[in-house]
């Protein structure tokens, strides 16, 4: 059965007081309401929430109404703001490009006249050449002050004093260069002097030379040294001594000085050759001198003798005999000291006595221990004298053991004098 709607009284009355709704006698025959409330189990419950759901629909579509009308009414006063906007601004862009036009115009703006008359090359006010006018002017003033202080000796000059210290010190080193040079040139006329003598010296010496070096003259100093010394030994002996190094010989002129013993006395009891050389021989060289020395002066002995003992024969000493009737000696006549040649006559003598006499009263054993002892002797002088090449203290004391060694050998010496001469001397007695 259809519900039928209530029909509104006139007693209806409906009033807000306090905040509150109030409604009296009020009769609601919406078909949804009346099913609705006649379902719950509170109906007037019902009737206050169905009002207030009511009201806050209607509420919001009352809001949503308008704001509907509010964006209508916005979007209209947006169009006509946009196109008042852009009215103006084109206005105003005409307006803009007019002025900028007025200002900036390539032709006739007044930025471009005033550039044009500022720095224009064709306006004689133009600023680069005004700059440049005032920039010469200053040049020129600086240029000549600059050139004023400079120039002015005074102490506002900061060269001034530099000029005056350097030439001060030009005129010194001027007067110091003079000076040198003075000297220098009196050191050099000296060296030119000395130099002259040298060079005239030097052509001397090689004058002589070349003298000595021609002919029989070359070596003839140190042999004529070796003569005079063998001479003084064998005067003190009673032995005749000549010098045969430009006498030719049996097949030469090997040998340079002979020794005939004994023969300021008597008859030559034998003979000895020395062979005096200024130059290094090897030793088959030396032999073969001497060799053929005793052949030419038909010598018992041949003694070599030499300057130094850098010139004697690889590997031999002084005083060494070979083959029993040669000997190697060492005498340098700029050191003075004949003992070497003395000590080497002594031991050729003996030997030639022993050779000639055998079994003639000689004491060959006494002999021979003699001429031992004096080599002996003679070698503790030439180890000495080696030594005192080479040392540098206790030099002194060096040389008084050589002196008294010496005196020794000449000790030795003289025994072998004495023995000889009592061999000699036995027959008469």
């Amino acid at each position: 059965m259809k519900p039928v709607s209530a029909l509104p009284l006139p007693l209806a009355r409906v009033q807000v007081s306090n905040r509150r709704l109030a409604i009296d006698f009020l009769t609601v025959d919406d078909e949804t309401a009346v099913r609705l409330a006649s379902e719950r189990e509170d109906p007037v419950r019902f009737v206050v929430e169905a009002i207030e759901i009511g009201a806050r629909v209607l509420d919001r579509e009352q809001t949503g109404a308008n704001a509907e009308f509010v964006r209508a009414a916005f979007e209209k006063t947006a169009r006509e703001l946009d196109a008042a906007f852009v009215e103006r601004a084109r206005a105003v862009a005409e307006r803009l490009d007019e002025k900028v036009d007025e200002v900036f115009g390539p032709e006739h703006g007044h930025v471009t006249k005033a550039l044009a008359r500022h720095f224009g090359d064709e306006s004689s006010t133009a600023v680069q050449h005004r700059v440049r006018a005032v920039l010469g002017e200053v040049s020129a003033q600086m240029r000549e002050d600059l050139r004023k202080q400079l120039s002015a000796d005074t102490d506002s000059n900061p060269l001034a004093v530099f000029q005056r210290t350097h030439l001060a010190a030009t005129r010194q080193i001027a007067g110091e260069q003079s000076e040198q040079l003075r000297s220098m040139s009196a050191r050099l006329e000296a060296m030119r002097v000395e130099i002259a003598e040298l060079r005239a010296e030097r052509e001397k010496l090689a004058q002589i030379a070349a003298v000595q070096d021609k002919g029989t003259a070359k070596g003839r100093t140190y042999e004529e040294s070796v003569a005079e010394a063998v001479l003084a030994i064998a005067a003190a002996r009673g032995d005749d001594c000549d010098a045969v190094g430009d006498m030719r010989g049996e097949g030469g002129k090997k040998g340079d000085v002979v020794v005939a013993i004994d023969a300021c006395t008597g008859p030559a009891r034998g003979k000895i050759v020395f062979e005096a050389k200024n130059s290094k021989l090897s030793k088959n060289e030396a032999l073969a001198e001497l060799d053929g020395a005793m052949e030419t002066r038909t010598a018992d002995y041949a003694v070599l003798v030499v300057s130094s003992e850098a010139k004697l024969p690889a590997r031999t000493h002084p005083l060494r005999e070979f083959n029993g009737d040669k000997l190697f000696v060492t005498f340098d006549p700029e050191e003075g000291s004949t003992l070497a040649l003395e000590v080497a006559y002594g031991l050729a003598r003996a030997r030639v006595l022993m050779a000639r006499a055998a079994g003639g009263g000689i004491d060959a054993t006494a002999l021979q221990a003699e001429v031992e002892r004096a080599q002996g002797a003679m070698e503790d002088v030439r180890r000495i004298k080696s030594q005192l090449t080479n040392a540098t203290t206790g030099i002194e004391e060096a040389r008084r053991i050589v002196d008294a060694m010496a005196a020794n050998v000449r000790g030795h010496l003289a025994t072998i004098e004495g023995l000889l001469a009592d061999a000699r001397n036995a027959p008469a007695a």
